[in-house]
């Protein structure tokens, strides 16, 4: 009889998306995403950082408001990474992702031809940015819900 204590798949791929963000050098915010196709493979992660053969030393991980001296101006987010990452075509894909989209990548996930998103944290979903996220998503008919799975917790045997 096979054991009936194994993770969901939501449980898998979240866990993947978390594991990407500690990969994250920005000492704020760390993001993960995980893309899978209809088959449950995994076809593309990233995290948030900044663009390929740029130090991580050579810009500010500020939020200063200096738009110049802040991350703001140079990092990519995880979502943008995760889709350049792939490693295939995105129809029909799922992007699991540590924290809600903002505008700029949820037009990205829109155009990758990713059709769901779950995602973990919504801490920002007051601001303008993500409401429009929500707005572009529904019109898109992208569908897009909050992982509910219980954390996981490896055992020891």
């Amino acid at each position: 009889m096979k054991r009936k204590d194994y993770i969901s798949w939501d449980q898998y791929f979240m866990s993947v998306a978390k594991i990407s963000a500690a990969r994250s050098k920005d000492p704020n915010t760390q993001v993960g995403a995980c893309i899978v196709n209809d088959k449950n493979q995994i076809v593309g992660v990233g995290y948030n950082g900044f663009p390929r053969g740029i130090s991580d030393d050579v810009f500010s991980w500020d939020d200063s408001e200096d738009f110049l001296e802040s991350k703001y101006a140079y990092v990519v987010h995880a979502e943008t990474n995760a889709i350049i990452n792939s490693v295939s075509r995105l129809d029909n894909a799922k992007m699991y992702v540590t924290l809600f989209p903002c505008n700029q990548c949820t037009k990205q996930i829109i155009q990758s031809g990713v059709t769901e998103i779950v995602y973990d944290s919504d801490k920002y979903q007051g601001l303008v940015a993500v409401q429009a996220s929500k707005r572009m998503l529904k019109a898109a008919n992208v569908k897009f819900s909050q992982f509910s799975g219980p954390e996981i917790i490896f055992k020891e045997k």
